[in-house]
């Protein structure tokens, strides 16, 4: 088999830089993301395309997340930063050749909006949004899939009901359980994180030079390296380091690398730990990046 990942561009947003680095003092976080005038930080939303050629010459896609889309009414766009009315994700797609109905499963590592709200339409005034990528599988993890459908009081408003009711009437949901295996590649496998959220799911990739994982909402960007950055969106922050902590250390042993969704500037990188167990964000790859194995 042979693999080939690709940044894939979505909808940018901004969003509260304090509500982003959680109890850390602005005094420390401007210095990595300047914020705007009204204290926002440039946010990607970024999806990674993987495909995988067979031995018979077939192409499989996957893509990991959708990014946010652009399916927010005007004032809600506003709200969340979002400026591009148009569906990025769908523009990058056409870029690399390929349609959102040539997307073979998506696979999303929870359901807050602004990681699932690229598989909608694009708004519009006069019609409801509705569920894009026809011919795809929709993974999820079991823990992540519950929580969406009964959330807390606390995050209730990162849901978005009417496209997990689409989702499970597509007949395309695939709910993945903690002991399934995972059905990308040989090689690949899934890490479970609760401390963003309760079951997000990290997908990770086998590639030659060691692999390569989709780090979520467990370290969104280069600053969330650092350990004791956490976002104040997260559930259980000392969970969440404690299990950073532990895929950090892991890596580092693999050579792996890690892909970020919302960095505004590196898509991925690798890693490194100085003598004071220090964890920093090393050889960095900008969006674009293509990878091939």
């Amino acid at each position: 088999m042979t693999r080939t990942l690709t940044a894939i561009a979505g909808n940018a947003q901004r969003l509260d830089g304090g509500a982003m680095f959680g109890n850390a003092p602005r005094a420390v976080w401007e210095r990595w993301i300047a914020p705007d005038d009204r204290h926002r930080i440039p946010l990607a939303c970024r999806a990674l395309l993987v495909r995988d050629i067979g031995p018979d010459g077939r192409e499989h896609r996957t893509l990991l997340e959708a990014g946010i889309g652009a399916f927010f009414s005007p004032k809600l766009a506003d709200r969340f930063g979002v400026t591009e009315r148009e569906h990025v994700l769908l523009r990058s797609l056409a870029e690399v050749g390929l349609g959102h109905e040539d997307i073979h499963r998506v696979v999303l590592s929870h359901l807050h909006f602004d990681h699932v709200g690229g598989l909608l339409s694009a708004f519009d005034a006069d019609v409801p949004p509705t569920l894009l990528f026809p011919n795809a599988t929709f993974v999820v993890g079991a823990e992540a899939w519950s929580r969406a459908n009964a959330p807390h009081a606390r995050d209730r408003a990162s849901f978005l009901p009417d496209l997990n009711r689409q989702l499970e009437a597509s007949g395309r949901l695939q709910v993945i359980a903690p002991s399934d295996p995972c059905p990308l590649g040989p090689g690949d496998r899934f890490h479970l994180s609760h401390g963003h959220t309760p079951g997000l799911l990290l997908t990770e990739l086998a590639m030659p030079e060691g692999p390569v994982v989709f780090a979520g909402d467990l370290i969104p960007g280069r600053p969330w390296v650092h350990l004791p950055i956490t976002m104040g969106y997260d559930r259980f922050p000392e969970l969440l380091i404690d299990e950073k902590s532990a895929l950090l250390a892991d890596l580092i042993d693999r050579r792996g690398r890690l892909f970020y969704t919302h960095d505004p500037d590196v898509a991925m990188s690798g890693l490194s730990r100085d003598a004071r167990g220090r964890y920093s964000a090393t050889d960095l790859l900008p969006h674009p990046v293509e990878l091939a194995a």
